[in-house]
């Protein structure tokens, strides 16, 4: 049987409601509070079983079949296997430096700092591969063979050359990387296949660079300008003046011109992705993401924090709400995957709390 998508029609729905999942965010925070942190696997869990069940592709609805029990599992495995060395070496260092070793310190410092690289792109790795796994649809789920260890030997050095000349490389490892990833993934038996192009993206890193020295000029010229205008009324100095006018720049330059980049690099780099006879699509642009994480900041701040437990419903909801596919899937070609499947869940990605929905 074919199912056949056209760019006329939504391949993805979420059909959830924040009345229906306010429930669960308020008990699930209850409970974390009540056990101290612990339960807050099992609410992880219970969250994107809510999510996965009211968001619709083609003509099933996803199944989340993870459970809390292998997130507490993997997190636990990994703070005894990395936590614990980690906090030694951390004393050790300490130590070394405090007799007069202040070489081998750094160095043992700078072998931390590689490592913590390396962990994180295997957390980033074995999450994406987890989650695959726990995805079901039509009683088909994903994930990969690859461990992710080569993944995270590249996502080690990429960043740091990303970070050359200024950071001009950087749109060349981030679109490496999610290549690189995605390309070890698979659902049914269906790889994935990714090839998003860094070049977009250059004149996007561009436009943001530019627009950012644009922005200090002015506010600079600003600044010192109306110093002498407005010192007669207000005697301030130019550099008070300046430093007023200095949240508005770190709010350009800190945010919203990040926001711009990471927009275009999102639908770059989905927008090339396929699996089988579909090819995926995102469509949102930079004031939608804005508008998203306004929203965030504005329920956060009027709720005095608590507003914060409909962030990942927000975010799954948005993320679904501009994902698209096209083409043509074959129901009958759909067989069960072969991966393997990971028997734990995101310790790494838990451990370091760099973890999304």
């Amino acid at each position: 049987m074919h199912d056949r998508v056209t760019r006329h029609e939504s391949a993805f729905e979420f059909h959830g409601t924040w009345r229906d999942y306010a429930p669960i965010a308020f008990t699930n925070l209850l409970l974390t509070i009540v056990t101290l942190g612990i339960y807050r696997f099992w609410a992880k869990t219970r969250e994107r079983r809510y999510l996965w069940s009211q968001t619709r592709f083609i003509d099933d609805r996803l199944e989340w079949t993870g459970t809390g029990l292998e997130l507490f599992i993997g997190f636990v495995l990994v703070i005894v296997a990395v936590g614990v060395p980690v906090l030694m070496l951390q004393f050790g260092i300490q130590a070394l430096a405090l007799r007069g070793l202040e070489v081998v310190a750094a160095i043992i410092g700078i072998a931390m700092y590689l490592s913590f690289l390396y962990l994180f792109g295997l957390a980033r790795f074995r999450a994406l591969r987890y989650r695959l796994s726990r995805t079901s649809w039509h009683g088909i789920s994903g994930g990969s063979d690859d461990q992710g260890f080569a993944y995270a030997v590249q996502a080690t050095w990429m960043p740091i050359v990303g970070g050359f000349a200024g950071g001009l490389l950087i749109p060349w490892s981030l679109v490496t990387l999610w290549n690189e990833k995605w390309n070890a993934m698979s659902f049914g038996p269906h790889p994935f296949t990714s090839g998003a192009s860094p070049t977009p993206l250059f004149r996007r890193l561009f436009l943001c660079i530019g627009l950012a020295i644009a922005a200090l000029i002015g506010f600079a010229a600003f600044g010192f300008l109306t110093a002498n205008a407005v010192q007669a009324l207000v005697p301030q100095s130019p550099l008070q003046i300046l430093l007023m006018i200095l949240p508005i720049f770190y709010l350009l330059v800190f945010v919203i011109f990040p926001i711009m980049f990471y927009a275009a690099f999102f639908r770059e780099c989905v927008s090339h992705m396929t699996i089988s006879h579909l090819d995926f699509g995102f469509d949102a642009r930079t004031k939608d993401w804005l508008k998203l994480y306004a929203g965030d900041v504005a329920l956060v701040v009027c709720t005095l924090g608590i507003g914060a437990i409909f962030l990942g419903y927000r975010h799954w909801a948005f993320f679904i709400g501009h994902l698209e596919a096209y083409g043509q899937i074959d129901l009958d070609t759909l067989t069960v995957s072969t991966t393997a499947r990971p028997g734990q869940g995101e310790g790494l990605l838990d451990a370091f709390d760099i973890g999304a929905i």
